[in-house]
């Protein structure tokens, strides 16, 4: 068996931010263990590669979800049988079921975890989200607390002032890429909703460009920041194609981990000090109920021993709902697939790529957005949008022929709750998730109106030249059932999950505000899943936030 004093269990971007902090003092020794491979991948490095990193790639978990009942049911086609009738001839039969529609979840599985296979934008979140925090019990997670680590994390190239950093390790640029619709989204919804050059500034109201972590043209994943630059330190040691089975406990204590290595054998590593779980919204709580800690119904019934009652594992999922507006637009200027774009502009887009490290292929492809109010007797913006110089269709799963424009209408912070359990108790298949979208009626709601908002952009010039030829049916915005119809038909996830290891005080709290697990020792968690409410923004800068706070709380604990 071998020992480390802390053993972190994913190399997300919580997990990467844990590795570099802990092992900087030399009398730490430190291991991360990650189930995915190393970031060796083209496609993980050029902006542009991760729209080729869709279903079916090894760099990313491809979960999906139980189907939605508030989701439009779909036709399902299963095998086909054969059938013999009364004369005796033989016939094949295409059977078919009907289910709710199931969502898609890809969560990233390589160093980095999905920061390296997001849309690499660097957005907050309101002030007002991580004030609630505090309101709610959490001590030390106020916006005026947590804004210092931010600017640890940061080095921004765009804005110098009291709101950002410098001297941080992961970078921020502006994007490198602009489509004239991107400015034509930007300008036309700024005409409505007024112009922000900064989302992570003093206001986060408005239409602008999104920041992205990003240098030199090339993505700057939490690996890319935080663990290339220290791969050489003696005290850290880095384990891929590692899968984790459970965590070790005696006497109430977390003292290590099973693990299984690629071959399928099984391992413990040993831990003087702490575990750190860090394997994100779906991972960790997965991790903790096979180790039998949670809720004993949930953990018995896979013949598990309920070692550790914490009723709130796995509950509480919170994620961004979310609906696209796709217009097909004849233009080569667009991203798609044309012979156009095919025979002249990639061609010449790959050359500029590899001279400039400029051009098309550092796009992130949501370029430009928003935030915006659904309703006007709301304080804080409710809706985000994404503008996309592209078709995006099915999560970039189906790719159509020629090209257009796209536009996310996300609503920032759902009523509804999910969860997530159990498939069974071994460690290689996936967890149950249930994000239970739009089971709050007011959720539902509030994306009628966000629509509603956003598509007053859509249809206002110079914008308006691009939306003429709808993707999906066209939606009459006078018709609130219809657009609820809509929603029911497309919408899904933005892939922002939180929740699951709730940060708080109540009964169905995990961790404390030190991110400590409840009712154990020589346990944290640390990853999004601790969230105790979404936030409104993206969540890979908050995560590693999250890293940054927690790796001074675990330094400070073990001064």
């Amino acid at each position: 068996m071998k020992n480390y004093d802390f053993i972190i269990l994913g190399a997300g971007s919580a997990g990467c931010v844990l590795a570099n902090r802990l092992s900087a003092n030399p009398n730490f020794t430190v291991c991360l263990i990650e189930a995915g491979s190393k970031d060796t991948d083209m496609r993980l490095h050029v902006p542009l590669g991760f729209a080729f990193l869709g279903e079916g790639s090894k760099y990313s978990w491809n979960y999906n979800t139980e189907p939605q009942k508030e989701f439009e049911k779909v036709i399902l086609t299963e095998p086909a049988s054969s059938v013999v009738d009364s004369t005796g001839e033989l016939h094949e039969v295409e059977a078919q079921s009907e289910e709710h529609r199931r969502g898609y979840q890809p969560r990233g599985k390589t160093l980095g975890g999905s920061s390296s296979i997001n849309a690499m934008l660097y957005v907050r979140g309101h002030k007002w989200d991580y004030d609630h925090w505090s309101e709610l019990g959490n001590d030390g997670w106020s916006f005026d607390e947590v804004l210092p680590y931010f600017k640890k994390a940061e080095h921004n190239e765009v804005f110098d002032n009291e709101f950002h950093g410098k001297n941080g390790p992961l970078n921020v640029s502006k994007i490198r890429h602009k489509n004239k619709s991107v400015d034509d989204f930007v300008k036309t919804g700024s005409s409505i909703f007024g112009f922000n050059e900064d989302f992570n500034g003093e206001s986060q109201e408005g239409v602008g460009y999104y920041q992205t972590t990003q240098k030199d043209g090339k993505r700057c994943s939490a690996a890319k920041a935080y663990l290339v630059p220290i791969l050489d330190r003696e005290n850290l040691t880095i384990l891929t194609d590692t899968n984790v089975d459970k965590i070790i406990i005696e006497d109430g204590k977390a003292t290590g981990v099973l693990c299984i290595n690629e071959e399928g054998e099984k391992f413990e590593v040993n831990a003087k000090k702490e575990v750190l779980l860090s394997s994100g919204a779906f991972g960790s709580p997965q991790i903790l109920l096979r180790s039998g800690i949670g809720p004993r119904e949930e953990i018995v019934k896979h013949g598990i021993e309920h070692k550790v009652d914490l009723p709130g594992v796995g509950k509480n999922l919170q994620d961004h709902i979310d609906y696209l507006s796709v217009h097909k637009h004849k233009s080569i200027n667009l991203i798609g697939f044309s012979l156009g774009t095919i025979f002249l502009k990639f061609p010449y887009e790959i050359l500029k790529y590899i001279l400039t490290r400029t051009g098309l292929f550092t796009s992130t492809v949501a370029e430009a957005g928003g935030f915006i109010r659904s309703r006007n007797d709301i304080s804080i913006p409710d809706i985000q949008l994404h503008f996309a110089p592209g078709m995006v269709v099915d999560h970039g799963r189906q790719q159509l022929w020629g090209t257009g424009i796209s536009c996310h209408t996300c609503l920032l912070r759902p009523k509804s709750r999910g969860e997530v359990t159990l498939k069974s108790a071994d460690p290689f298949e996936d967890p149950k998730i249930d994000p239970k979208f739009l089971s709050h009626p007011d959720d539902m709601k509030d994306m009628i109106e966000g629509y509603k908002k956003m598509m007053k952009i859509m249809n206002k010039e110079p914008l308006s030249k691009y939306t003429s030829k709808h993707v999906y049916r066209p939606i009459d915005l006078d018709d609130d059932d219809d657009i609820e119809q809509a929603i029911r038909e497309e919408a899904d996830t933005v892939y922002h999950p939180v929740g699951t290891c709730m940060m708080g005080k109540d009964e169905m709290a995990v961790v404390n505000n030190k991110l400590k697990v409840y009712k154990l020792d020589g346990l944290r968690v640390v990853d999004a899943s601790v969230m105790p409410t979404l936030i409104g923004g993206n969540t890979n800068a908050p995560t590693i936030m999250i890293a940054e706070k927690a790796s001074d709380l675990i330094i400070e604990d073990w001064s």
